[in-house]
């Protein structure tokens, strides 16, 4: 690994500002958040409501739907201030190269918290059926369809994370979106067409 001063490592950043997911330490990705934000750095912690249950009460909190990881918006000239940032760890990288994350990756996961639906962390999920949302808040969006007893939900991911989040929807909202043949990816119709 190059010192993060070091000349080397200038190609491996553009100049232009690019979405990156940060690892951060434990339970620190609010206040790295706000550490970011402080530095006029877009900082990006997605977030929802959780119920937790204790032995005498059930109280609702905030959960973080990406645990360990904070996503920033930065060139190379910012390098040094988000990696200066106390509790960030590294940038996701492949190799030595960091690891840009698509833009309709980060306005995905935004929609899906703006859209007020109930929101929860999901395991990765390999490309199965992909669906789009026709209606609503969230037309537009593609995913995954899955099922969970009686509830629909669309699987949004981040590929770079391996990490991914559910949003409940009605399935009469959802298209099949038709891949290839030859693209190697399972189609899976009965999803769609299950009551």
């Amino acid at each position: 690994m190059y010192p993060l001063n070091s000349p080397a490592i200038s190609h491996l950043f553009p100049n232009e500002s690019r979405w990156y997911a940060l690892r951060v330490k434990p339970r620190h990705e609010k206040a790295v958040g706000r550490l970011l934000d402080q530095k006029t750095l877009a900082a990006f912690v997605p977030a929802c409501q959780a119920r937790k249950r204790w032995s005498d009460r059930v109280k609702t909190t905030e959960l973080c739907l990406f645990p360990g990881y904070v996503f920033c918006r930065f060139g190379f000239p910012d390098r040094m201030q988000v990696l200066g940032t106390p509790g960030v760890l590294s940038v996701i990288s492949f190799g030595r190269n960091p690891a840009p994350i698509p833009e309709e990756e980060i306005a995905a996961v935004r929609s899906v918290i703006a859209s007020g639906r109930p929101v929860q962390p999901w395991p990765y999920l390999k490309p199965g059926q992909k669906v789009r949302i026709n209606e609503g808040c969230l037309e537009g969006l593609m995913g995954t369809l899955v099922r969970e007893r009686d509830v629909w939900r669309v699987v949004i991911s981040v590929e770079i994370l391996e990490r991914s989040v559910a949003v409940e929807i009605d399935r009469s909202l959802l298209t099949p979106i038709q891949t290839a043949p030859d693209a190697g990816r399972r189609r899976v119709p009965e999803l769609v067409c299950q009551s």
